[in-house]
């Protein structure tokens, strides 16, 4: 692709375009969330909005993610297409109600008369010295609720391509934005110029291989292209999968994957119980189970709060070592 035809961004960047233009195309869309005006977001991820749309659709919200979230919930009921950003996924439990008992279940009580274009989305995710109040990764919440779309992103391209989907959806989407991705250098790339979305619901292919296959997200994706270069120094070959969109998931691409390969682990940052890479292997257990030579593994965070200090972060979260322990314990089984 020419240079006239893409231009190299990073995940923030990529994302502040995506709702950029998404406002550009819709005059009816509204933002709504703390500091997102004047301050541009916590992290800049709104910056420049206000001045380029006003604030009656850039609209600063008090610290009140209930708030925030019903005001969103009213303005869909108008007809207006809403972004509510959560200035740290942490806190989207305070709008917890609203999201699970009015947004997410408003098409269902209204047999399908009443849609909910709202994306709530927010920085996540530990690996940076957050500690236990800015590292969380609480997606499993959402996945438990019926009606909510969710979605976290790894590359700065599918960050745009997922966002605008997301934003053009008549279903509530809740959007994981993983904080440590945001600017990181070596993370950027050419992503086109004209519009394009990626449909929600489709896993990606990082890397293909034929002796295990590693199905994850987020940031855990470059840890497992990490762990697969090292197990290519073993002599194995890895196909890591990154499925995007955690609902609907692309149980597919998973099942085939492990049709070739015959051996499956998960991974993700969030606690172990009720965390989301076991649901994934509960479904290959019941989708694929006859095509598995080995147990199916997980490796995950410990169930206990993120630790600020360094050492005890690397101790609670997944990391390489602990991933490529898994595998080879899979691998050798």
């Amino acid at each position: 692709m020419g240079a006239a035809e893409s231009i190299k961004t990073n995940y923030l960047n990529a994302l502040k375009e995506a709702i950029d233009e998404e406002m550009y195309s819709d005059q009816e869309m509204i933002c709504l969330g703390e500091d997102i005006g004047n301050l541009g977001g916590a992290f800049g991820v709104t910056e420049g909005l206000l001045d380029k749309y006003g604030s009656d659709r850039v609209q600063d919200m008090p610290i009140a993610e209930e708030c925030i979230v019903g005001a969103a919930v009213g303005a869909a009921l108008t007809g207006r297409r809403v972004m509510a950003e959560m200035q740290f996924i942490d806190f989207i439990s305070c709008g917890f109600d609203q999201i699970v008992n009015n947004l997410a279940t408003f098409h269902y009580r209204t047999a399908g008369e009443v849609a909910m274009p709202v994306v709530i989305r927010g920085p996540a995710g530990g690996y940076g010295g957050g500690a236990l109040y800015h590292s969380q990764m609480n997606e499993g919440w959402f996945c438990h609720s019926p009606g909510l779309k969710v979605v976290c992103p790894s590359t700065p391209y599918d960050a745009k391509g997922l966002l605008k989907s997301a934003l053009r959806d008549p279903n509530p989407v809740i959007f994981y934005e993983i904080k440590e991705l945001y600017r990181k250098k070596s993370l950027e790339e050419f992503i086109p110029v004209e519009d394009y979305i990626i449909p929600l619901g489709k896993a990606s292919i990082r890397r293909e291989g034929e002796d295990l296959t590693l199905v994850t997200y987020g940031q855990n994706v470059y840890h497992c292209l990490e762990v697969a270069d090292k197990l290519e120094q073993e002599g194995y070959s890895v196909e890591v999968i990154d499925i995007r969109t955690l609902v609907p998931l692309d149980e597919q691409t998973i099942n085939n994957s492990i049709k070739k390969t015959s051996r499956v682990v998960t991974v993700n940052e969030a606690p172990r119980t009720c965390g989301f890479a076991g649901e994934m292997l509960a479904r290959v257990c019941e989708n694929a189970f006859e095509y598995l030579d080995a147990p199916p593994a997980r490796c995950t965070r410990l169930d206990t709060p993120v630790p600020w200090v360094k050492p005890l972060e690397s101790f609670v979260l997944p990391t390489v070592d602990k991933i490529f322990n898994v595998c080879i314990r899979t691998l050798k089984y």
